[in-house]
């Protein structure tokens, strides 16, 4: 604990703190769910001292010169296990209760009430053994730690002659004199069970009373458990003793997988299995066992439930686990509570993901359907973001006006699927004879608008896809063969799109069967697409004049095939939504400031050149 410095001065060492996520509740500041369900402890009875009958024989033995068969000649609290080999233990009615008193300092110790069971001992005349159960607590001392100052307390008592500290000091080597006792054939009293509690939650520690001579500790010197603990945690601890001791622990907790249990599940239950599991740090072969088999069991929801929230907590106290079994079994989570119809949770749950939470929760999402409530759609993504997602990488939504440009994308990607895809796909699966049939001519006309409308569609897509693949790095032979195959496409497009605009494209003026309607639906389709058309063959040229320069005189030349009244195509650009009008005209203008970047003040010159 303390150090003397080379000038004389006496400076503290802090001792080691633990982490506050796993001291609190240790020391019992925070009860548990084990302390919760724990069932009341049963009490023992008053009692008129220490083994009173036991005494009694001892000392009528003693004046009277003879030992009373089976029972100790000394009352020292290790009597029992130096005897236990002579057959020897304490009188009947004290060793039935010192059995049950045992038993009640459990049920204390099981429900988390460190207090009640050292009072418990004082009552029983039994002081060591409620000093023994105070090496529990956590040593602490308030000057050099973090935690707040309870100023009620301060008042209390003199904060210049008080240390300020709780718990136990030596609480290393407590915990080694309990690995010790619980290691010794000797020590098999009711006292083993909450030592090899001990064991099974505390770290493997020095080995300080390995070389004790003696097994009863309750005779020998402090000093020498003392420096016997001293001198073994300053040196290397011996490998093979080492090896000894985690192969005996290890023996010994294997052996549990045989014990069968008096009450409750078998040990065969996946519970009981996990325990073993966890307490041999086989976790990730635990988790691997679950991935793979126990996903059929009927308690298959119980059971993910239980080893999701297991993952957690592990990741919680900073335990390593397995990140792939971990995604496993938290997504199979997320399918439980889907079927559950718990989804105000997958939030939650899909938070924990790590970098597959976006995805897996934009995946729910589309789960919900169009039709579906709003509110519903919306209150989803708002506990998106109540759980640390970003709500515009998990949807694209018009709920946020943040998205509207990004939705407004997505939504014209999905128009021209429907409007360019399955449209196609119908036409793909008619017979190609259907195509031949000269009657009746209006419907076998209309029927071949459609087609030629798809081959251009088409073709202006392979245009934009052809200028994708120009990249810098190409050598100069590949980049004129890429310049070919691209001037060829715009020429083709050019070509038909022009064919298209100047061959009355889905006008019809001949009587038929709801032909009033059919007009209307045809002259709608053409205010939809000409425009359409119109523009993005004049973006084509004007964006490829840098490559082809001529391609700047065929924009602007065709401003004179939309004009022309022959066509009536400016009665196509619709006052409505869509294309409109000034759209084009504004592109136009675009073009012919295009066309003085050679030089001169005349903007028709590009069309003599």
């Amino acid at each position: 604990m303390a150090a003397v410095a080379p000038d004389g001065e006496r400076k503290l060492n802090p001792p080691p703190q633990p982490t506050p996520t796993l001291s609190a509740p240790v020391i019992g500041r925070q009860p548990g769910p084990l302390h919760d369900s724990a069932p009341p402890p049963a009490t023992p009875g008053a009692t008129n001292g220490y083994c009173r009958f036991t005494r009694n024989a001892v000392l009528e033995g003693k004046r009277t010169g003879r030992v009373a068969s089976g029972v100790v000649s000394e009352l020292d609290p290790d009597a029992v296990n130096r005897s236990g080999e002579e057959g020897k233990g304490l009188a009947p009615d004290d060793a039935a209760y010192e059995k049950t008193f045992l038993q009640a300092l459990y049920g204390h110790v099981r429900a988390g009430q460190l207090e009640d069971e050292i009072d418990l001992c004082r009552k029983a005349n039994q002081p060591w053994r409620a000093a023994s159960l105070r090496g529990v607590l956590l040593f602490q001392w308030r000057t050099i730690s973090n935690a707040p100052w309870d100023d009620d307390a301060m008042d209390e008592e003199d904060t210049e002659d008080s240390q300020q500290w709780s718990g136990n000091v030596r609480r290393q080597m407590w915990k080694t004199v309990c690995q010790r006792t619980a290691l010794n054939a000797v020590c098999r009293t009711q006292d083993h069970l909450w030592v090899l509690v001990s064991i099974a939650s505390e770290e493997r520690l020095s080995l300080g009373l390995a070389r004790i001579a003696r097994e009863c500790f309750w005779e020998s010197d402090l000093g020498t458990l003392e420096g016997s603990a001293a001198s073994e945690a300053g040196g290397v601890p011996d490998e093979e003793v080492e090896e000894e001791w985690e192969e005996e622990v290890k023996q010994m907790l294997e052996a549990l997988e045989a014990v069968q249990v008096a009450e409750g599940a078998p040990v065969e239950h996946p519970y009981h299995i996990s325990q073993l599991h966890i307490i041999l740090d086989k976790t990730d072969e635990l988790l691997r066992s679950f991935g793979n088999g126990l996903q059929e069991a009927d308690e298959y929801p119980a059971l993910t439930r239980f080893f999701a929230h297991l993952c957690l907590f592990l990741q919680l106290i900073d335990m390593p686990v397995s990140p792939l079994a971990t995604q496993v079994i938290l997504e199979a989570y997320l399918r439980v509570l889907e079927s559950a119809g718990q989804r105000e949770l997958i939030a939650m749950y899909a938070g924990a993901l790590g970098d597959n939470a976006v995805e897996r929760y934009a995946l729910f999402l589309a789960s919900f359907e169009l039709s579906g409530d709003m509110h519903k759609r919306r209150l989803a993504l708002t506990r998106a973001r109540e759980h640390g997602l970003d709500i515009e990488r998990v949807a694209i939504t018009t709920f946020l006006e943040s998205t509207y440009d990004t939705a407004l994308e997505q939504v014209n990607v999905v128009l021209r699927y429907f409007l360019g895809t399955i449209a196609r796909m119908l036409l793909d699966m008619l017979p190609p004879e259907l195509g031949s049939l000269p009657e009746p001519e209006d419907q076998a006309t209309e029927f071949m608008h459609y087609r030629q409308f798809f081959n251009v569609w088409e073709l202006l897509s392979r245009v934009v896809e052809t200028q994708a693949l120009e990249q810098p790095q190409m050598n100069r032979g590949t980049r004129l063969a890429w310049l070919d195959d691209y001037q060829t496409l715009i020429e083709q497009a050019r070509e038909q799109v022009i064919k298209l605009l100047t061959t009355d494209w889905l006008m019809s003026d001949a009587e038929v069967h709801n032909g009033d309607r059919r007009r209307r639906d045809l002259s709608r389709i053409r205010q939809i697409y000409i425009p359409e058309l119109i523009i993005r063959l004049h973006s084509i040229l004007v964006g490829s004049r840098s490559r082809i320069p001529e391609n700047i005189k065929h924009a602007l030349s065709l401003v004179n095939i939309v004009a022309d009244s022959r066509y009536r195509l400016n009665e196509d650009f619709s006052n409505q939504d869509g294309r409109q009008l000034d759209d084009y005209l504004g592109a136009v203008r675009q073009a012919v400031l295009a066309g003085l970047e050679g030089g001169g003040s005349d903007p028709f010159r590009i069309l003599t050149v």
